[in-house]
């Protein structure tokens, strides 16, 4: 059997063509077909009530965490800033007790963007709620160049998970406004833009957790680190699925 990888729906705000309906769920083609050409098969879940999570459970081996809305501040104990994005709460809270549960249960996580956000919120730790916050942050985060070109280079811990699979100085690209503030106990740091904003983190003690700032889905097709990204997903899910 192949390794199965939840994805988390995102939710389109708007109506779509084909149903008039909001608040659709869906999940980015370019993560589907990165998982597919990795070798696992995707399993798109909707925000439901976090009561239900436990029911999903065994229907996957593996999660990544995908990019969307910000994510609600009161989930770090502050208030909205001047600068927050849209949010959108059942999500959140969906997916805060999807991280859970699934660290619990020993799943594969990745995070991608607003899915590394959400995998620190969710363990305990903060963001700052706009890079404007941030007093190092100098370098542009949110690219005006197109989503499937490189924008700025970030520096790798050697020896982390991440470095074998990136090298020590990848060429990310990167759309994001908001970013790792206070870093929860469970992870550590593992790659730095050269304005000190943190681009990845990793678990301190296993290999359960690989979250990136960036978009690899977006440059899979072209860049061999960010395939290795979703292979390196579905390996660390295979290694925890049990024999059948």
């Amino acid at each position: 059997m192949r390794p199965r990888i939840a994805l988390p729906a995102d939710t389109l705000d708007e109506a779509t063509n084909i149903i008039n309906e909001r608040n659709a769920a869906f999940a980015p083609r370019p993560v589907i077909e990165a998982i597919v050409k990795a070798g696992g098969l995707p399993i798109i879940l909707p925000s439901v009530d976090p009561e239900d999570v436990a029911d999903y459970l065994p229907l996957f081996d593996g999660v990544a965490f995908l990019g969307g809305f910000d994510v609600d501040p009161t989930f770090f104990d502050q208030e909205p800033h001047l600068r927050l994005g849209k949010t959108y709460r059942k999500r959140d809270l969906f997916e805060i007790e999807l991280l859970k549960q699934a660290v619990a249960a020993n799943k594969a996580i990745l995070g991608i963007c607003r899915g590394l956000q959400l995998i620190n919120v969710g363990l305990g730790g903060t963001l700052y709620q706009d890079l404007s916050e941030d007093p190092t942050a100098e370098i542009k985060h949110s690219q005006a160049a197109a989503g499937n070109q490189p924008s700025h280079h970030i520096t790798v811990v050697p020896g982390s998970t991440l470095a074998k699979l990136t090298g020590v100085r990848p060429y990310v690209n990167s759309r994001h406004h908001q970013a790792v503030n206070q870093v929860a106990p469970s992870l550590t740091i593992t790659a730095q833009a050269d304005d000190q904003v943190i681009e990845a983190l990793e678990s301190k003690d296993s290999d359960q957790i690989v979250a990136v700032q960036w978009h690899p889905e977006n440059m899979y097709k072209h860049h061999e680190e960010s395939r290795q990204i979703f292979e390196n997903l579905v390996n660390r899910a295979a290694a925890r699925t049990p024999e059948v």
